[in-house]
Formats: structure tokens, C-alpha cells, sequence
């Protein structure tokens, strides 16, 4: 006999929650120490675990880091400083290779370490694609102290914390001049950052040096890889919640060295609008038994959001399947070669559209007849909504022990609340 018991287990790390857009403006220009220092004073309460993170990567004692604050006489806000102890002929050339090797050695949390290692293989592949080499074989020559490293690591750790769920960027200031890199005199940007900032849009306000660093850049590149490209703003109505400012430490002639966040939640966090990719198309001369082994192939393809087939009559009376794919749009064009390839049709429709979708979580719920998943979606009027996923019900029995454990999985997810913690109900 199933007993009325389930524990309750978040199985995705999203939760219903009010979706976080990042606006940064970059007045002085960005670098890494710059990044996360707005951060910080938009988010003073990680301060001890970002610092944290970045002892754990194997940054030694000796290293000092600091959030203090600052004033430039005109804003105020806050510095991120790592300093160098004092010592004889400091190296700061390091092989690419060797610093994942000591990341991936150290006990930082591996989504962080993953996150800083995808920074830094983007700063890589930049350096690789400017000299003409493998990215094995690329040695950071500016990017090699342990002050560049924690900024990555700090960075990291900050996107992994907040986990936006997108971003805008204001025109990011080009410089000018040249500056002194260990290859000898480059022009700004550094040819590595040009790369890395390519498809941004780019002011030139006049003002001389170097405005964006490597760093700075692969933090951008990575925003965009990760969240796509950055949006004027977002769509939906959004409430401004934080605000933080961060200091370069080179002082700028007549302007501010600052990079500027500004912190937004969706004032409606119940829907989400994006656009998807439909495709229809009609079959008269496929068998449906052949026709259900394409369709298997459409719904198991990357981006495929959805395959509808129904039955119609076509002209002459014939019997008919109609097929609708829903997709994402990066993944149209594949997904139109894939339904020419798996179905006889020669000619199909498709078009981009709109649409509204509900924001939801997955939750595992467990009892005695199995593990249950749930999807909770929360509604426009902030209640939330349950339904027990038909698949994981296929090892809990009977038609009557899968309506009893449907029930007492949906009630249990019901009755937890949306950050995600955990629940036992009896």
C-alpha cells in the first residue's frame, strides 16, 4: 500500500523567480577588476564569497584583495583591488594550458571553474587567431598574473551567482593610441580585444588609451555567447532594483573611469515573450508507419520545440497528414533541410511568430511508486499550477496508484515554495 509521503527535490537550478536583466554602461570602459566591482556595489552581500571563490582558485595569501569604496569628486562607487606582493623579477607569463590545468586542480566550485574556463578559452582563442597559433600553444603575456586570473575567477562567479537572464550594453568606448605589450608597441584596441569585440557597437568619444581590456572584452564575449547578443533593452515592463558602480584605476581626462550596472526584474515575471520558427507542410504519398519514424527523427533533433501531426482531406477527397514543427529560430533552416530529408514533401510554408509562454520549473517528487517529475508553472496572477510529467509515471502501477501519486506529487510541489526549497509532506 503507497503511503502519502514524497520528498521533494529541485531537479533544474532555474526556479520561479523574477528574471534579473543587466544593463552596463560603460562610461570609462570595462575591464575585468571594473566588472566586479559594479557588481559588488550593486551586490555588496557577495563580497565575502566572491572573494572566497578567488582564494579557492589558488590565489596565495600573500595576494591582497580589497572592495574599498571610492570618490572620484564626482560618483561614488567601488574598486576591485588584487595587489602584487612586493618580490623580485615577477613572471606573468603563463601558458594558457597551464592555468586551466591549476584551475581545473583547485577546489573552486566546478560551475564556476567552468565559467572561468570558458572565459579564458575565449581570451585564447582570440590570442591564437592574432598570432597564428594553435591555442595550446598560447602564452598570456599581459593576462598571466594572479590579479587578471582572479579577475576571470571573480567574473565567473558573479555570472553564476546572479544568473541573468539577459543583458544590454551601452556603445562601448573604442581609445586610441597605442600601448606597450610584450610584442612591443599595439594599437588600441589591442588586436586580441578588436577581436573579441567584434559585432559590438563601438563610440569613439575622443579620449585616448586603452579602454577595454582583454579581459573586459572576453567578459562581453562571453555575455553574448552565453545570453546572445546584447538588446537595446528588454521588451517587457521592468522595475530598475540595483544600481553599482565600478572604478577603473587610471584616471580619464574630463570624464569618469567608471563602468556602470543597472540591475532590472521583469515587473511581470509570469510570461515570457520570444519569437519561434512554424513550419507546415502536407504528406499524401508516405506511409504513416514511415511517416512516424521521420516524425520521431523531427521531435529528436536540438532547437525542435514541438511536431503536430493530424489527419485532413486533401483534394480529390484523399486522406491526408497535415505537419506542424515548432523550433527556435537559430535552428529554422536546419530543421526545413531535416523535414525535406525525412518526409517525401517537396514543398513546405514556414514563418517566424510570436509567442507568450508561461514562466515554469521542473521538480522530482518521490514516492513509494517511483520518482515524479512535475512541472509547476507560476500565473499571471502569481498562483501556481501543477502537472505530473505522464512519462515518469510509467513505474508507479496501476491506473489507480498513478492517479494516487500524480495527486500527491502535484499537492507537494504546490505546497513548496518557489525559491526551491526542500519539503516533506505527510
Amino acid at each position: 500500500m503507497m503511503q502519502n509521503t514524497c520528498r521533494f527535490l529541485v531537479t533544474e537550478k532555474r526556479t520561479l523567480t523574477a528574471k534579473m536583466h543587466i544593463q552596463l554602461d560603460t562610461l570609462g570602459g570595462i575591464a575585468g577588476d571594473m566588472f566586479i566591482a559594479a557588481i559588488l556595489d550593486a551586490w555588496p552581500e557577495y563580497t565575502d564569497d566572491t572573494l572566497a571563490s578567488i582564494r579557492s582558485a589558488g590565489i596565495s595569501t600573500d595576494w591582497q584583495i580589497s572592495v574599498p569604496e571610492f570618490q572620484d569628486g564626482v560618483f561614488r562607487g567601488k574598486r576591485f583591488l588584487i595587489s602584487e606582493p612586493r618580490r623580485s623579477n615577477p613572471s606573468h607569463h603563463h601558458r594558457y594550458e597551464d592555468i586551466v590545468d591549476r584551475l581545473c586542480r583547485s577546489p573552486l566550485d566546478s560551475s564556476v571553474c567552468k565559467r572561468a574556463i570558458e572565459i579564458l578559452e575565449l581570451l585564447a582563442e582570440a590570442e591564437a587567431d592574432v598570432h597564428g597559433v594553435a591555442i595550446k600553444d598560447v602564452t598570456f603575456h599581459e593576462l598571466g598574473a594572479w590579479d587578471s586570473i582572479g579577475d576571470v575567477v571573480g567574473a565567473a562567479y558573479l555570472i553564476e551567482t546572479i544568473a541573468p537572464a539577459s543583458w544590454s550594453l551601452g556603445p562601448v568606448p573604442i581609445g586610441g593610441g597605442r600601448i606597450k605589450t610584450a610584442h612591443g608597441p599595439m594599437p588600441v584596441p589591442a588586436p586580441a580585444t578588436a577581436r573579441l569585440l567584434r559585432g559590438f557597437t563601438m563610440i569613439d568619444d575622443g579620449i585616448q588609451g586603452e579602454r577595454v581590456t582583454p579581459t573586459g572584452a572576453a567578459i562581453l564575449r562571453y555575455l553574448a555567447q552565453k545570453l546572445g547578443m546584447p538588446q537595446s533593452m528588454h521588451p517587457m515592463p521592468i522595475k530598475l532594483c540595483r544600481i553599482g558602480t565600478g572604478f577603473g584605476t587610471r584616471t580619464l581626462p574630463g570624464i569618469s573611469n567608471i563602468c556602470r550596472v543597472l540591475a532590472f526584474e521583469c515587473a511581470t515575471d509570469a510570461r515570457i515573450d520570444d519569437q519561434i520558427g512554424v513550419i507546415n507542410f502536407e504528406i499524401d504519398d508516405q506511409t504513416a508507419e514511415d511517416l512516424a519514424l521521420g516524425i520521431d527523427a523531427l521531435r529528436d533533433c536540438d532547437g525542435v520545440l514541438d511536431v503536430l501531426q493530424m489527419p485532413a482531406v486533401g483534394k480529390k477527397g484523399r486522406m491526408i497528414f497535415h505537419v506542424q514543427v515548432l523550433c527556435q529560430l537559430d535552428v529554422l533552416d536546419q530543421i526545413i533541410d531535416i523535414c525535406f530529408l525525412q518526409t517525401t514533401t517537396i514543398g513546405l510554408r514556414w514563418r517566424v511568430t510570436a509567442r507568450a509562454i508561461l514562466e515554469r520549473d521542473v521538480v522530482h517528487s518521490r514516492t513509494d511508486s517511483g520518482s515524479v517529475a512535475v512541472k509547476r508553472v507560476i500565473r499571471p496572477d502569481g498562483t501556481l499550477s501543477a502537472k505530473a510529467d505522464a512519462d515518469s509515471m510509467r513505474e508507479c502501477g496501476g491506473f489507480a496508484q498513478r492517479k494516487k501519486s500524480r495527486s500527491i506529487a502535484e499537492q507537494t510541489a504546490l505546497r513548496v515554495g518557489r525559491s526551491g526549497e526542500k519539503c516533506r509532506s505527510k
